[in-house]
């Protein structure tokens, strides 16, 4: 599924289908490539809530579904990752996040799309107010052998 096709879908509570709000957002943890939370906007007046993913009853194509119970009370941090500067941990420019493919089952992140490709998501090592930071290729490739 694609962060893009989950932004403004509904957020139901399961049996009443109350609406929450609409998806806002995705808080990604880089380091370990999972979505964590999710952020609903409630309206104008009511602000923002956010959801633990671990929370969620259930992740449809047109909707999830959430408790009420499930709105956090304590706001972890959170930056986007639709629009951010990516860059290698050597500081080259990697281009712009133009959305990010991931398991809803499992939260983790398959890939990032940016303007210059797609980047495989075991790849990334954090993101901040600046930018996504990304191994490099020589660093990537490092990784995958043994000894």
């Amino acid at each position: 599924m694609l962060f893009s096709r989950l932004r403004g879908l509904p957020v139901l509570t399961p049996g009443e289908g109350i609406r929450l709000g609409v998806v806002r957002a995705l808080t990604v943890d880089a380091a370990s490539g999972t979505v964590t939370h999710v952020r609903v906007r409630r309206g104008r007046l009511r602000g923002d809530a956010v959801l633990a993913w671990d929370a969620l009853d259930a992740v449809a194509p047109d909707m999830l579904l959430a408790a009420p119970s499930s709105v956090l009370s304590v706001v972890p941090p959170h930056h986007d990752l639709l629009g951010r500067r990516v860059l290698t941990e050597d500081g080259e420019e990697r281009g712009t996040v133009l959305d990010a493919a991931f398991d809803p089952l499992t939260a983790r992140i398959e890939a990032v799309l940016t303007t210059i490709g797609e980047l495989p998501a075991e790849r990334l090592l954090g993101l901040g107010d600046h930018a996504l930071v990304v191994r490099g290729r020589r660093t990537a490739r490092g990784r995958g052998r043994s000894g």
